[in-house]
């Protein structure tokens, strides 16, 4: 079992800044990649970003791109998102979900076996 819980959502003007962290416990992840999805309302669950936790290697949706960056701190066993230059179009629970498989990292949400509960993030504009 992994527990991922997810931390540091709120409300923020456009054009602002929050940093989303997801903390990792349980069995060994080393192998894994923690990735970010975000679901708004009235709407499906969507790839944000992800890392693998072994190498750095990260993957980012087109929509965040150059706005949003991940990364982690091995020593903490966290995954961070910081996320640059909102838009409202950003409003949307935010969640951490482990990857298990190796290879590629994949960005359907279904091939995640771990979730953590969300973080709302909500961007006014």
């Amino acid at each position: 079992q992994v527990q991922l819980v997810e931390s540091g959502g709120g409300l923020v003007q456009a054009g602002g800044s929050l940093r989303l962290s997801c903390a990792a416990s349980g069995r060994t992840f080393s192998s894994y990649a923690l990735g970010w999805f975000r679901q708004a309302a009235g709407k499906e669950r969507e790839f944000v970003s992800a890392i693998r936790w072994s190498n750095g290697y990260t993957r980012y949706a087109d929509s965040v791109k150059g706005r949003f960056t991940v990364s982690r701190d091995n020593a903490k066993n966290t995954v961070y998102l910081q996320m640059n230059s909102l838009k409202p179009e950003d409003t949307a629970v935010y969640y951490c979900a482990a990857y298990t498989r190796p290879g590629a990292i994949r960005v359907v949400p279904t091939l995640y076996d771990y979730w953590g509960q969300g973080t709302q993030v909500t961007v006014s504009s």
